[in-house]
């Protein structure tokens, strides 16, 4: 029956994008007829070209090149390349997994494009989330929008937007011939014992090119300032992938494949640890320019076997968790001039995410056997968008960005079992399942997102830009139909770190979030020796999925004493209430001396952001504290080096509901150097050079070793010294 749907879904999906595709390229006829004098010829399409607005927000953060080489080194959690974009930060999970924040939005709510792909996390802990699934040292281009988004950077989120590409291949000129290259890195860090290494190679005509890069890493248990052992911290990954780009002066095929496989990384903020996550996918993307415009298609599929068990450090035993999580997808986009002063942008995707989540018996065991727990079963979320956009530059000092877009997403799951039908352990877990089998689980939302924004440039050194955003969330799969009531059932799922149970409920309603924002900007005439930025924002959000207190049941966890309870891990229940979260963000740099020894600039960002649940009065759960980074450069020929201070306020502002801990201030001192000569680089360097012991403010509780005990957080990383080396050929 799931498979009849999913055809006829999905017939109705692709049926949608060739007469979408049809529309395209009529309207592409006639433009080329009265336009066949004006095409205009690409002289090269790159591959790495994110599709992006002309209008690109000020608050636009894109890392290429050396930026991304140089932290390669220091750290293997691709979200840590944002880390000094002004309103990010992210919140404590595996080594490899942290969770990104965009102005006090999260994980699901942020948008993440892995080469145009929108990947969703197939774990009830997510342990596997979208910026898991890309090798930072296989990063070549990195955007992002923090804050309002273009709609044309996709719906089904509420903050901002993360875009990374891959490392791509180049092609030969017609006087090269053919070329061939690649690169070779390495790194080790004294903090974990952390070393791994990756290798690129690229085969080129003028037509054709071919690269593969692959990579390990791995790292022990890190250390907390002062020699504490982190359990449950190590990791291990190895990642391949390979890229075949067709192309002449217009048209550009690329197709790329790749597989992962991460065969441990633990968790110390969860219950569970990683023990194996497989995943492979293909990717087609076509883009061609012609006399009308640009046109950009994509196809694109990916699955994911995975496994949640015990690491040895954590708890002895057995308790396997699987998913096995399916996403594939197409996007239509063009880009259509109308005059010197309009460009429009229409396009068409879907995206179709399956999961099925099962705990399989464990011989033996009064609490896990004799049957299979059906976590999530045939699990299926599909959502169709569509979106118009309008630049337009009025003049050199005025312009402007309108979008529009729907996404109709459908959701549904078929009917669960506890681990027994019979056991007088599993009454909750029995009863839970009956009602959720009896009623209704299909669900249907119609999202209506709109983004407006203008600019305003009124000289050489100042710039404004305003704008308002409303953008729709649906709930993920977990949120709707994580069914048990059982206190292990719950306390399996959730992705949050702070150890508590966590229940789904299916009539959760869609999360709308009205966003304003502005920002200041001023620089000097050429942009190159100092420029200070300030953006305001505010965001309500109707029905914001939070939590509450799971009502009282009997024969389950959910009692008066869980209602009461001001410390200890609770049973919580995913609920809608209104909400708002507000801030300000502060950047800017300047020019410090240009000497004979070198050019030295300092540099610095600040951030602060507070959230509240209205209907409750309580905060919002994983709200960064005031925090910001001083950092100072100094570039001499090829020798670089930085020294940085990382400030963060106490934690005070705690969700109560959740009973999140609060942490202490602290500061950190980063000491960086590297040299790069002719086609080898080396970097160095001291993380934490004071070996301060200090608590993640976002990374929850350390729930690394059994017992798991409440009130303990999450410590950060002690000193940590590193180096790595790449040769390029």
């Amino acid at each position: 029956m799931k498979k009849t749907v999913f055809n006829e879904r999905l017939t109705k999906a692709l049926t949608g994008a060739l007469s979408f595709s049809c529309a395209i390229s009529a309207f592409a006829a006639d433009k080329t007829e009265s336009q066949s004098g004006d095409a205009v010829r690409l002289e090269k399409i790159l591959v790495t070209e994110s599709w992006t607005p002309n209008f690109k927000s000020l608050n636009t953060s894109e890392l290429t090149g050396k930026t991304i080489a140089r932290k390669q080194s220091y750290t293997s959690d691709t979200a840590a390349l944002f880390d000094d974009v002004p309103g990010f930060s992210r919140y404590g999970s595996g080594g490899l997994s942290s969770l990104p924040v965009i102005h006090g939005l999260n994980d699901d709510r942020v948008k993440v494009q892995i080469n145009g792909m929108s990947i969703t996390s197939a774990c009830a802990n997510h342990m596997n989330p979208p910026l898991s699934y890309i090798d930072l040292r296989n990063v070549e281009q990195a955007t992002v929008v923090a804050g309002i988004t273009p709609v044309s950077l996709g719906g089904d989120s509420l903050g901002g937007t993360i875009i990374l590409d891959s490392i791509t291949p180049r092609f030969a000129t017609a006087e090269e011939g053919a070329i061939f290259g690649g690169s070779i890195s390495s790194f080790y860090r004294t903090n974990g014992e952390a070393f791994g290494g990756s290798v690129t190679l690229n085969a080129a005509g003028e037509h054709m090119a071919l690269s593969y890069t692959g990579s390990h890493t791995e790292s022990d248990n890190y250390k907390a300032g002062g020699g504490f052992e982190v359990k449950s911290s190590q990791y291990e990954a190895q990642n391949h992938s390979m890229t075949l780009a067709l192309g002449n002066d217009d048209h550009l095929l690329v197709v790329n494949a790749g597989q992962q496989n991460i065969p441990r990384q633990g968790f110390p903020n969860a219950r569970m640890d990683m023990v194996d996550n497989d995943s492979t996918f293909g990717n087609v993307r076509y883009k061609g320019k012609f006399g009308w415009g640009d046109l950009e298609t994509r196809f694109y599929y990916e699955h994911t076997e995975h496994e949640m068990n015990f690491l040895e450090d954590k708890r002895p035993g057995d308790m396997p968790m699987k998913t096995k999580g399916n996403n594939l997808g197409y996007q239509i986009k063009a880009e259509i001039p109308l005059s010197d002063r309009d460009t429009l942008r229409i396009g068409n995707e879907y995206h179709r995410n399956e999961l099925d989540d099962w705990w399989p018996p464990v011989a033996g065991s009064m609490m896990m056997e004799p049957d299979i727990f059906w976590n999530v079963r045939n699990g299926e979320r599909d959502r169709i968008g569509t979106f118009a956009e309008w630049d337009a530059r009025w003049s050199e000092e005025w312009s402007s960005l309108l979008g529009l877009r729907h996404d109709h997403v459908s959701m549904n799951a078929d009917t669960v079992q506890p681990y027994s039908s019979t056991s007088m352990m599993q009454r909750a877990d029995q009863r839970a399942a009956g009602t959720f089998n009896a009623r209704s689980r299909d669900r249907t939302d119609d999202n209506f997102d709109v983004t407006a924004l203008v600019r305003y440039t009124p000289n050489d050194t100042s710039h404004f830009e305003a704008g308002y955003a409303r953008k729709n969330r649906s709930p993920n799969l977990y949120e709707r139909y994580a069914w048990g009531l059982g206190s292990m059932a719950m306390y399996m799922n959730g992705w949050f770190g702070d150890g508590n149970g966590y229940v789904g409920d299916p009539d959760l309603e869609p999360e709308v979030a009205h966003t304003i924002s502005a920002t200041f900007g001023w620089h000097d005439a050429q942009q190159q020796e100092w420029d200070v930025r300030i953006t305001p924002y505010y965001t309500y959000v109707e029905d914001y999925i939070d939590v509450d207190r799971c009502p009282v049941t009997a024969g389950t966890p959910c009692t008066a004493a869980n209602l009461a309870a001001t410390d200890g891990f609770v049973f919580l229940k995913f609920a809608n209430h209104d909400a708002q979260l507000y801030g300000v963000d502060f950047s800017g740099k300047a020019l410090l001396g240009d000497t004979r020894f070198g050019r030295f600039t300092g540099s610095g960002v600040l951030g602060y952001v507070r959230g509240e649940n209205l209907d409750t009065g309580d905060n919002l759960y994983h709200m960064m504290p005031v925090n910001g980074k001083l950092t100072v450069d100094h570039q001499w020929g090829g020798w670089n080096n930085a020294v940085e201070l990382q400030l963060v306020a106490s934690k005070t502002d705690v969700a109560d509901v959740r009973n999140e801990l609060k942490t202490g201030g602290y500061a950190l001192v980063n000491l960086r150097t590297g040299y790069e000569w002719k086609h080898v680089r080396i970097d160095a360097g001291l993380d934490n050079l004071l070996d301060k012991n200090y608590d993640l403010p976002l990374g929850g509780a350390y729930l690394g070793a059994r017992p798991f005990v409440y009130g303990t957080a999450l410590p950060g990383m002690g000193r940590s010294a590193y180096v790595g080396v790449t040769l390029t050929f």
